[in-house]
């Protein structure tokens, strides 16, 4: 099943992210439609800019009036619109939809499975990628996974799936018992057999599902296995789920802030889930009169049976207290911040989890932001922190020039916003020793001495900057690292951060035990063309097989390059629109968040990400060898 490129796509892509007008939504032809004035006067001034983490207002139009009051009323912008009544939250969603929410038609669904295609005990998960592959190298070997340098050429679209009312598709899939499971946007987790695409069940979460999934592992002769399926919602829920039925087994929250939210797949190991806490108070600073900030970055150890909490360990050493006042007299509190946006990294031989942190939301900042920490498996104690970028205190109030935006919360530091999006990888080196490798929004990788916290090396690889540098994920084979950089240009960065450097968005390999580049391939920059909101950084996580490296771009190829010398072996654009095996058509986009999956000579590749002005599409595309 190929995509279908029609002659006026990429003008029907641009109509479909065309503002939608006063006049599209009025009543009649006096009258405006009673959600336009609530939506300038609540929500215009960030979503009608290109304002950090904000979906433009084109692209939340696209989500469906369901969606979008979902957010309202329990996801992400629920603190945003507490002060709306139903009846106003349900005005906004019918006016940027352009659709009654009394007309909304349930989607179509694939097929259900029969007998032949439900869940086999004899097919254990295989796959390597956040929360399953303990050391996250994200490393998938030829026996489990199928596919290698040699035979990647052969890839061709078996079958692809379209997530309902969804502009973005960024959790990443787990394969376990003949099937995947993943997570939507909508909250929806999908059981879906992986030859067929057939329907095994489906579960709704409370709000998005942004994190990977991850699964219990087992062994092909128990055949009365029950495991779970585990992952987090964008309010922090943390949601245990049987792999057989759906059922759910245990649900809790992962911390009781208002801003909290969970982006990086839990880690399973030895009936323990490591959840890793993040939040979006970053963003609620952007409020002179909010009290900056009281978030601090955690991790979790739960029981995969129960979710009873083992221990809770914060990546600050001491809660947020008032240090001060902002311009407005409002209190600032610190220390702040430091969230874990990645999957933990575990280390079974010194019984140590690694997790990457973000900056402090106010100043002043401390030592545990930007930084590689290491916390003991069983009690949670922090045994060493590896601080990569210092005095880095950051949120959306340090904006400039932007509607809405108060300054006044702008910590003394003022960035740079230095982040560790992607997870830490623990690498085994050839002469046996191992070595903790990280990728920053810096743009720099670094490599750690695992026993002492000690950086070994820092290479600089990409530009960096708020939207640049290393997102979601590295990867490694041996001692290859690859680094994705994205380095794309944010209103204001030129000012921010006075680069010396171009930027430099591609894949690079350097040397896990000495840093030293071993190849750079720099994204090509010619191939957007007039499709809207086309860049060509990496932002998504990366996957590595035996001889190659596999990146999703944010101009909508993925590329396969070569663990040689970096030459791309194959290239596939899924920009474009599939027929599903639900009967719904479905829109690839740009690559980002979660990466891809590989089991069994079969990919799983979710396309679209209408997310801080990238190209949106709905579509997980399923591709395998041809005969």
């Amino acid at each position: 099943m190929k995509p279908r490129f029609a002659p006026g796509f990429l003008s029907l892509l641009a109509g479909l992210f065309t503002l939608f007008s006063s006049e599209s939504f009025a009543q009649d032809d006096n009258e405006p439609h009673p959600g336009e004035p609530l939506y300038m006067e609540n929500c215009a001034a960030c979503h009608d800019e290109p304002f950090y983490k904000a979906p433009s207002r084109q692209f939340l139009s696209a989500l469906g009036p369901r969606n979008i009051l979902n957010v309202l009323n329990e996801g992400a912008m629920r603190e945003q619109a507490a002060a709306l009544s139903t009846a106003q939250r349900s005005a906004i969603a019918e006016y940027l939809s352009g659709i009654s929410l009394a007309d909304v038609v349930d989607p179509l669904l694939p097929p259900a499975c029969d007998a032949d295609h439900d869940f086999n005990p004899a097919l254990p998960p295989v796959s390597r990628g956040f929360g399953v592959d303990l050391e996250n190298t994200r490393f998938q070997p030829a026996d489990s996974g199928g596919l290698t340098a040699g035979n990647i050429h052969r890839l061709e679209v078996k079958w692809s799936f379209a997530y309902p009312n969804s502009i973005q598709a960024r959790s990443e899939p787990v394969y376990g018992g003949g099937g995947i499971y993943v997570g939507s946007q909508d909250g929806t987790v999908w059981s879906l057999d992986a030859e067929t695409g057939c329907l095994r069940w489906m579960f709704n979460a409370t709000a998005e599902v942004r994190t990977g999934i991850a699964i219990t592992p087992w062994i092909a002769e128990d055949d009365e296995i029950d495991p779970l399926i585990f992952f987090g919602d964008v309010i922090a829920n943390v949601y245990a789920v049987s792999a057989r039925t759906g059922e759910l087994r245990w649900k809790v929250r992962a911390d009781d802030h208002r801003d909290a939210t969970m982006t990086g797949t839990p880690s399973v190991y030895n009936d323990r889930l490591y959840v890793p806490v993040s939040s979006l108070e970053v963003v609620a600073a952007g409020d002179g009169d909010y009290e900056c900030c009281s978030f601090r970055g955690a991790l979790l150890s739960l029981d995969t049976a129960t979710g009873d909490q083992h221990w809770k360990s914060y990546t600050t050493d001491s809660p947020p207290e008032v240090v001060g006042q902002n311009q407005k007299g409002t209190d600032i509190l610190a220390p702040s911040g430091a969230p874990i946006w990645s999957s933990p990294t575990i280390d079974s031989e010194r019984n140590q989890v690694y997790v990457g942190t973000g900056e402090n939301y106010s100043s002043p900042a401390d030592g545990n932001s930007d930084a590689i920490i290491a916390f003991d498996l069983l009690t949670g104690e922090k045994k060493w922190v590896a601080q990569q970028t210092r005095n880095d205190a950051w949120n959306t109030a340090c904006f400039i020039g932007f509607p809405g935006i108060d300054n006044s919360n702008c910590p003394e530091e003022d960035g740079p916003d230095y982040d560790f999006g992607s997870h830490p990888i623990l690498v085994k080196l050839p002469n046996g020793n191992d070595i903790v490798v990280g990728g920053q929004k810096s743009g720099h990788a670094m490599g750690i001495d695992p026993d002492s916290g000690e950086t070994l090396w820092r290479t600089a690889v990409g530009r960096g900057g708020i939207q640049g540098g290393v997102h979601f994920g590295i990867a490694a084979e041996s001692n290859s690292v690859y680094i994705p950089i994205n380095d794309l240009n944010f209103p204001g960065d030129e000012q921010r951060y006075q680069w010396e450097m171009p930027a430099k968005p591609g894949v690079y390999a350097v040397n896990a035990v000495t840093g030293e580049f071993i190849w750079s391939a720099p994204a090509p920059t010619d191939v957007c063309g007039n499709t809207p909101f086309c860049t060509p950084g990496v932002s998504q996580a990366i996957t590595a097989i035996p001889g190659a490296v596999i990146a999703g771009h944010l101009d909508g190829r993925i590329r396969v390059y070569s663990r040689e010398d970096g030459s791309v072996l194959w290239e596939k654009n899924l920009l474009g629109s599939y027929q599903t095996v639900s009967g719904e058509e479905a829109t690839g986009g740009a690559f980002s968040g979660g990466g891809v999956l590989i089991a069994h000579g079969q990919m799983f590749v979710n396309a679209g990400y209408g997310y801080n002005f990238h190209i949106p599409g709905n579509a997980l595309v399923v591709l395998g060898l041809a005969d």
